[in-house]
């Protein structure tokens, strides 16, 4: 989704952008993102998931986008297979994340296992921003390290305040992740295609909410792109025939 400048220098040192500044971007990140895992704790707890069962989702799953329609789903009575389903459809995304990433990183190969785990959002935006492989590295090590240990921390004390907040509906927790990764989004949708996904997204997902299945309009709204792409295309092709037309009486 998002548009990445190559890199300056594949060697280069990084001395265009002080370290420092990569700390603060990526910590500034980790640190925003990272508190929502209370919003997510809570709101699983809410949807009947045990502390347990709401951790080992954060420490296994770790995209939130996924995990909060995992339990929203739940919560509005969903099945737990179509639940489960559009939680996977949504964090498809982080393997696409992963294929432009280790081209940029480049890390070794033992490391890469346990660098997958932090190909989320966060870490490609903040990964994309930097103008050379060693601030990438950087600032991808300390975005997930940060948000990794942050959201996991807050995830453990939302759910074991759940009790005490109460319906997490009437506190508007439940939105606060998907707010999070809207906003996150949002700036990364430069072409037009890129907008008229995300617009066909958002009605699907809104339209299709009161007639079916909780968890169902989550996987309607994956038909956005495959729908906006062929839109695209045939619109391309108009216009190719129509120059074509134009040249041919020209002549």
């Amino acid at each position: 989704m998002a548009q990445y400048t190559p890199l300056i220098d594949q060697t280069a040192d990084g001395a265009d952008k002080p370290d420092s500044a990569v700390v603060r971007d990526a910590l500034g990140v980790g640190v925003a993102v990272g508190l929502s895992g209370f919003a997510f704790g809570v709101t699983s707890a809410g949807s009947g998931l045990g502390v347990l069962q709401t951790c080992a989702l954060s420490l296994l799953v770790f995209t939130g986008a996924s995990q909060f329609a995992l339990v929203g789903a739940l919560a509005a009575g969903g099945n737990p297979f179509t639940a489960a389903a559009g939680a996977f459809f949504l964090g498809v995304r982080n393997a696409f994340y992963g294929l432009r990433l280790s081209q940029l990183l480049a890390l070794p190969r033992a490391l890469r296992p346990f660098a997958a785990q932090w190909v989320i959002d966060e870490t490609t935006a903040v990964t994309l921003a930097q103008p050379n492989r060693r601030a990438a590295r950087l600032g991808f090590t300390v975005t997930g390290l940060s948000l990794y240990l942050l959201w996991n921390l807050t995830t453990l004390l939302g759910v074991l305040g759940a009790r005490a907040i109460g319906d997490t509906r009437a506190w508007g927790l439940d939105a606060a992740g998907p707010a999070v990764f809207l906003a996150l989004l949002a700036p990364m949708l430069k072409t037009a295609t890129e907008r008229a996904v995300a617009a066909l997204a958002v009605l699907l997902g809104l339209g299709l909410l009161p007639v079916l299945p909780a968890g169902v309009p989550v996987l309607a709204a994956a038909l956005a792109a495959p729908l906006a792409l062929l839109a695209e295309g045939r619109r391309r092709g108009r216009g190719r025939k129509e120059q074509t037309g134009s040249e041919e009486e020209e002549r």
